[in-house]
């Protein structure tokens, strides 16, 4: 997995309701953070409705689905984002999640407008995404809610 200061390696994917965008095209508009998912992923699930949090903030957030478009179709009414969702689907290789050597899912990365990585992580972190709400100046948590402080993910690309 690429780690902080590294390169991220560029890509244009298709986006889940059309059309194509490119790193470079996101990181036009300023620094952005990804994140790799599968529908299959319960750490997925529960990473995306907070990551979703973060949207219309400071730091806009892309999940990019190692599904198929019928199935994140079938998934985003289920746990409902409004983050851009972009395609890395087995069906083109998975190009973009063998260039970021994605093992696990949900990993997150932060990206600066000049490609560098400034900071990843493999798993929910707590910390990591607690700076990630700062950073775009928007809460991920709630004060009330029950937020693991680290929580592992499954597999990718299975």
């Amino acid at each position: 997995m690429l780690r902080k200061g590294q390169t991220a390696p560029g890509f244009e994917l298709e986006r889940i309701e059309g059309g194509r965008v490119s790193l470079r095209k996101i990181l036009e508009q300023g620094p952005a953070a990804i994140v790799f998912f599968k529908a299959s992923c319960p750490t997925c699930q529960l990473a995306l409705p907070f990551l979703d949090r973060l949207s219309g903030g400071a730091l806009p957030v892309y999940a990019i689905s190692q599904d198929d478009a019928a199935r994140t179709r079938g998934f985003l009414p289920l746990f409902p984002v409004v983050l851009p969702v972009l395609l890395d689907a087995a069906s083109a290789g998975y190009p973009s999640s063998n260039a970021y050597r994605i093992e696990y899912v949900p990993p997150l990365f932060v990206i600066e407008v000049d490609g560098t990585v400034s900071d990843s992580c493999e798993v929910i972190d707590r910390r990591v995404y607690e700076a990630l709400g700062a950073r775009a100046g928007r809460p991920i948590f709630q004060p009330c809610e029950s937020a693991p402080l680290y929580k592992p993910g499954s597999g990718a690309k299975n």
